[in-house]
């Protein structure tokens, strides 16, 4: 039987692997890890090169994690089966730091809350609109995406919401969606659109706590500038005057 050939990268790949169980990815350099990303889907492939160029391109370990899979695959010698390492990894990480936030409560756990929604959607190219399901303690119960593009007041619909909200039977929710400008200050339609999903929240009993808009490492909160409570009373006036 003849001797297995071993790759030339196999001693190098083993090494780094090593290195990492012995003192996790303290001693790495970016490119390493991206390396060894790059190599889940094709384990027998030298993708040093292409970690580097990857790396010189997206400008930051964050911008290469991120990158959409066309724009990877645009780099020579990456191909589906080398991305699949990079996107399975960025989806782990979201699922978990999602699951960190099950359960926890949302004042509580603000610091976790951020850290979740900066990593699933900063550097985002399309707009991405989130709710956030709260029980009657302020617990949260499940994060879900409902509408991507670009969010005008038709395109995101109280209708939708609405039904979501009672599937989850959540108490209250935070509305949460990006900016792909890095400029979180709030747009007419961004207005328009939490207005309208507070009054059709509020038809139902269910409180919106928050609409946070996140931009490029900072936020704006509706609830902070007042919006949430003055949205509130006016659909407290306008029962009021249905009542009368």
């Amino acid at each position: 039987m003849g001797e297995r050939i071993v790759h030339t990268g196999e001693g190098h790949r083993r090494r780094l692997r090593e290195k990492f169980l012995k003192s996790g990815l303290g001693g790495f350099h970016d490119y390493e890890v991206i390396e060894l990303l790059l190599t889940l889907g094709t384990p027998r492939k030298d993708c040093k090169q292409q970690a580097k160029e990857a790396l010189k391109r997206f400008k930051t370990f964050q911008g290469v994690i991120e990158a959409p899979v066309e724009e990877l695959q645009k780099i020579k010698g990456i191909g589906p089966h080398n991305v699949f390492g990079i996107k399975f990894v960025q989806a782990v990480a979201e699922r978990y730091l999602q699951k960190k936030l099950i359960n926890r409560e949302v004042i509580s756990s603000s610091k976790d809350l951020f850290n979740y929604l900066y990593f699933s959607m900063r550097d985002k190219d399309r707009e991405r609109f989130m709710v956030i399901f709260l029980n009657a303690q302020n617990r949260i119960i499940a994060v879900e995406t409902l509408f991507e593009g670009t969010l005008t007041a038709s395109s995101v619909y109280p209708r939708e919401v609405v039904k979501v909200v009672l599937r989850h039977n959540a108490a209250a929710v935070v509305l949460v969606h990006n900016h792909p400008s890095g400029e979180p200050r709030p747009s007419n339609d961004d207005k328009v659109i939490t207005r309208e999903l507070v009054h059709a929240c509020r038809t139902i009993g269910v409180l919106v706590h928050d609409h946070l808009i996140i931009g490029d490492n900072t936020y704006f909160s509706f609830a902070d500038h007042g919006y949430i409570a003055e949205m509130n009373r006016e659909y407290e006036a306008r029962i009021h005057r249905a009542n009368l």
